[in-house]
């Protein structure tokens, strides 16, 4: 089988290479060229437009940014009638209700669709252990197991479309909610002249505790965001996209929406490229003129 595989960015360049080192005939596409140098190095086939890899591959992976990214590199008009008799895995962040629209969309033009999100970062990435949820029929899960289980060794079958990306969501909501609670109370206890490694001391001998905690310490105290696994930018549209879609879920957003405002003080900080972990600066500095 030859697999398509449309988005090269900081996710999808190491997933793209666990392919290639699976021996597995790769052909990719990047709205940025240059970023294709190193898969076309180990042996992939390189195209200058999306509806060639489609036209050359059974499976088409798309690692793209968001849903009108999607919709303008998998459904224009010259990519969407060449559709017919592919297999497309979607393996982006995007709400459920957009992923049933392109699942739709893509049935409409003769193929079929699955999305298979996942949770990890390039360390992950490399290495194929990446939390790989798809959302799809059980028979589709089953055919397109094997190829999942480069990514992940345990790709886990959630429901139906709509289903995993819904998941994927509420993670990726605990990561922003999860590391803005930790960077305010590191620094509560850093204005209150409390030990730095006495409080992590007592916080990893709790119930409270997330090895996140840790990943994003020294960042933090370094404010060192440079090299992301994860950049700023990402983690708020992703926190935008939860909300739009718990908007119709009758739930209270008072304390995400927080967080996404804090997300885009970030960004306005020209942490946009940084490492998420630069929402530290955001709420350390937030007394000193930012946000009075």
């Amino acid at each position: 089988m030859k697999v398509a595989f449309l988005g090269i960015g900081l996710m999808g360049l190491p997933m793209a290479q666990r392919l290639l080192a699976a021996d597995i005939q790769l052909v990719a596409y990047n709205r940025t060229p240059e970023k294709l140098a190193p898969l076309q190095a180990a042996g992939a086939e390189i195209v200058t437009h999306p509806r060639h890899a489609i036209r050359a591959a059974e499976c088409i992976i798309l690692m793209l940014t968001n849903a009108p990214a999607i919709y303008n590199v998998l459904l224009s008009d010259t990519s969407w009638q060449t559709l017919e008799g592919r297999t497309i895995i979607q393996m982006g962040t995007i709400t459920p209700t957009e992923s049933q629209e392109i699942r739709d969309a893509v049935v409409g033009g003769g193929g079929e669709y699955l999305e298979a999100p996942v949770l990890g970062s390039i360390p992950e990435a490399k290495a194929g252990k990446l939390s790989v949820m798809v959302g799809a029929e059980p028979e589709q899960y089953q055919r397109h197991l094997k190829l999942l289980q480069n990514f992940g060794t345990e790709p886990l079958l959630i429901g139906p479309v709509g289903s995993a990306a819904a998941l994927k969501l509420a993670l990726n909501q605990l990561i922003a909610s999860l590391t803005t609670s930790f960077a305010l109370s590191l620094a509560f206890i850093q204005r209150q002249g409390v030990d730095v490694d006495v409080f992590m001391q007592i916080l990893r001998d709790s119930p409270l505790y997330a090895p996140t905690f840790d990943k994003k310490l020294e960042r933090m105290l370094d404010g060192n965001y440079a090299d992301p696994n994860f950049p700023t930018k990402h983690l708020l549209k992703d926190t935008e996209l939860f909300i739009s879609e718990a908007k119709s879920r009758s739930l209270d957003l008072s304390s995400i929406k927080g967080v996404r405002e804090i997300l885009q003080t970030a960004v306005k900080m020209s942490f946009a490229d940084d490492d998420y972990s630069s929402l530290f600066s955001v709420i350390k500095e937030w007394g000193e003129g930012i946000g009075e």
